[in-house]
Formats: structure tokens, C-alpha cells, sequence
């Protein structure tokens, strides 16, 4: 996380006040004064401004069960309400990843950006699972193509996990994170998306939590997420 980030999760000041705050001089990192905003911090550094060490802010992780509407990010400048809105939290939180605003299902909301990163980067490969109710009923055909790659117009998709749940329902899980990847594949097959909910990340599941219903994961669950991913 850059410095001048790190500082204003920590509750020191504002990003632009912290970066003031850096080119003054008035920052050090375990014992080195810094004068670059954008330098790399990690939760293992020790940061001290004027002297004064820096409270290391307690990392949180929420699971949220999306509503249909809501935009997946910390503000909106059309006044939708927005996934950070529904958590009463005293932590500057934000949206791991996004759902598209008709999606609905489990995203996630934390302060820990480097747990952020590792969600959601592609060389990490965590597995999403979305339950879709489709136009028509697909067959075989149609999963064989999904499990093998679709051609999208940003290039082939990877091997995904299709399966039939019901009439006009299918189950898929992709390991990418591109906009709008399942509509797109879906569409790409002749069932365009009618309905379309995010199921699992990772290790975790809705089980069971309400539309737009929140609660917060537990340590052992986040340590689960640290693990759950491909090197």
C-alpha cells in the first residue's frame, strides 16, 4: 500500500494532507525519514509521523449478500446506493472486486488492501461461482463450450466450470474477472442472462445470509481466504 494511503486508513489525515504530510518531511518508516508519497508500505513496517508511531488499524473483512440496484463501489455519483452504504462501520471500507448493479449475491468489503489485491489479481486465479437463470435450457453443447473457452470480443476465456442446475438454470465458475464475464459468456452461447447471482468466492459461501444482509468473517475464515488461492 502506498504511504500516503496508509496513512489515511490509519486515520492520521486526509490522503492529500498525508501526502503534504510525507514531502514535509515529518514521515519516517522503521527509523528512515520518507519524502515520496507513493512509497510501499506493509503492515510489518513501523511508521511514525512527528516522531509519534502510527496506530496500525485493525483489518476487517464483511461479507455482504448484494441486493439488486446497488453499485459496488464506495460512492456513485448518480446517488445509487452503493454496497458500502448498507455496512455500519467505523472503518474506511471498500469493495473487493465488483458485481454489475442487476447481479446480486456475495461480495466482500474490507480495509485491507493487500487481502484486496490478492482477491482479486489475476495471477491468483480465486474461483467465483454464479448461479444464473438463463433464456432456453442449455445442453450439453452448450456446458462443453463453456469448460473449454469462450471466444469474447477481449479474447478466449478460461476453462470455466459449467453445470445444469435446473430448467434454464446453470451453475459457473470462472477464475477471471473480467466486466461482466458470465452475461457475456452466457450470451455468447445463445442464453443471455435473466437473473444472476454470485454464489462463492473462494472458500466462502452465502450460506444462508439474506439479501442485503451483512456480517462480518471471521479470523478464521480470512485466514482461509489468504490460503485459498493458486501461487
Amino acid at each position: 500500500m502506498r504511504l500516503a494511503k496508509y496513512l489515511a486508513h490509519a486515520g492520521v489525515a486526509s490522503r492529500r494532507a498525508s501526502e503534504e504530510l510525507i514531502r514535509a518531511g515529518r514521515v519516517a518508516v522503521n527509523g528512515e525519514v520518507v519524502t515520496d508519497p507513493a512509497t510501499d508500505t506493509t503492515e510489518a513496517d513501523e511508521v511514525e509521523v512527528g516522531g509519534e508511531p502510527v496506530a496500525k488499524e485493525e483489518r476487517v473483512v464483511y461479507m455482504l449478500n448484494k441486493p439488486k440496484g446497488v453499485v459496488s463501489t464506495a460512492s456513485d455519483t448518480h446517488n445509487r446506493p452503493t454496497v458500502v452504504s448498507l455496512i455500519t462501520s467505523s472503518k474506511r471500507l471498500y469493495p473487493v472486486g465488483r458485481l454489475d448493479a442487476d447481479t446480486t449475491g456475495l461480495i466482500l468489503l474490507t480495509n485491507d488492501g493487500e487481502l484486496a489485491n490478492r482477491l482479486t489479481h489475476p495471477r491468483y486465479e480465486v474461483p467465483k461461482t454464479y448461479r444464473a437463470r438463463i433464456e432456453g435450457d442449455v445442453g450439453e453443447g452448450g456446458l462443453k463450450r463453456l469448460r473449454e473457452g469462450v471466444d469474447l470480443d477481449d479474447g478466449r476465456t478460461h476453462p470455466a466450470g459449467a453445470r445444469r442446475v435446473g430448467k434454464g438454470e446453470v451453475e459457473l465458475t470462472i477464475h477471471e474477472g473480467r466486466k461482466r464475464q458470465v452475461r457475456r459468456m452466457l450470451d455468447a452461447i445463445g442464453h443471455p442472462v435473466l437473473e444472476l447471482r454470485r454464489e462463492a468466492l473462494g472458500p466462502l459461501r452465502l450460506q444462508g445470509l439474506p439479501e442485503g444482509d451483512h456480517r462480518r468473517l471471521t479470523p478464521a475464515e480470512v485466514e482461509r481466504l489468504w490460503k485459498n488461492h493458486r501461487p
